[in-house]
């Protein structure tokens, strides 16, 4: 298992500015970190990546399907600019040097046909994904994509449908992430939906049921990471926060009040917490 901190708590693009910021997430006892991929070209990520390997942090990718990008769209450009929007992000986290780009790569959030998803939508979507799996594969990328609360999405809010969705892809480099902060919206039982799933996630997001600092809301922390490493998870357990130091992400997440008195209490006391939750779990 490996710990990770999503960095959009401070910005939607990481540069040399961030140096000394990554160095105390490094000095904290982080593996790595997760590096937004929201714009740009691969060699900016690339310079990312060996700032990154300087310091000694590891790294995966998050993103989102920006407007006019939508995979289960009627509109043949749309899905079309889906695919060339997912090939542009494997090329981008290849140049970065992460293995993983997770989030929800399907749909345009805040998108709604003011139904749930038809089998037909589902089926634009499985071709879309199919291709970008090849493409993915091939630069040595995998997708993790994220079941999303009602509020956001209207696909897949539930492991069960997202990872039943997966699997009629049935392409190695289109996988699950399981994000506690969704689940504790969705699933009548969040750490049965994780196990039912297990097999299917390659990726985990931890966040408190507010967004804020791990371990001080209600999601079942001991019983969900009982169940992860019941599982045999070896993977990143990511810590995702949000926070207002960015107006446009802090209205995009609906952030309108401090979740913490600092983000430097999300990084330090989340580590502790994932630190001694893990090993409780043993």
């Amino acid at each position: 298992m490996r710990i990770g901190f999503c960095m959009l708590l401070w910005a939607t693009s990481v540069d040399e500015s961030h140096r000394a910021l990554l160095e105390d997430i490094r000095a904290t006892g982080y593996d790595g970190v997760e590096i937004p991929i929201f714009g740009g070209v691969p060699e900016d990520y690339a310079r990312v990546g060996r700032m990154l390997d300087a310091i000694g942090l590891a790294r995966t990718g998050i993103s989102v399907m920006p407007p006019g990008a939508d995979a289960l769209s009627g509109d043949a450009g749309e899905r079309r600019a889906a695919l060339d929007r997912l090939a542009w992000l494997a090329d981008c986290a290849a140049a970065l040097g992460a293995t993983c780009v997770g989030g929800p790569l399907h749909q345009v959030l805040g998108q709604f046909s003011g139904t749930g998803p038809t089998a037909t939508e589902l089926e634009r979507m499985r071709a879309v994904h199919r291709i970008a799996g090849e493409d993915a594969a091939r630069r040595g990328v995998r997708f993790a994509l994220e079941a999303v609360n009602r509020f956001e999405s209207y696909f897949a809010n539930t492991m069960d449908d997202l990872c039943g969705y997966v699997a009629s892809v049935g392409h190695p480099a289109i996988s699950t992430m399981y994000d506690t902060f969704h689940a504790n919206i969705e699933e009548a039982d969040p750490v049965g939906a994780f196990t039912r799933n297990a097999a299917a996630v390659s990726h985990v997001h931890v966040s408190e049921n507010d967004r804020g600092v791990p371990g001080r809301g209600h999601v079942p922390w001991a019983d969900t990471f009982r169940a992860i490493r019941a599982s045999g998870y070896d993977g990143w357990l990511t810590i995702e926060a949000f926070g207002r130091s960015l107006p446009d992400l802090a209205a995009a997440t609906r952030i309108w009040r401090d979740l913490s008195e600092s983000p430097e209490a999300v990084y330090r006391d989340g580590y502790r917490h994932i630190r001694d939750g893990w090993d409780a779990a043993a």
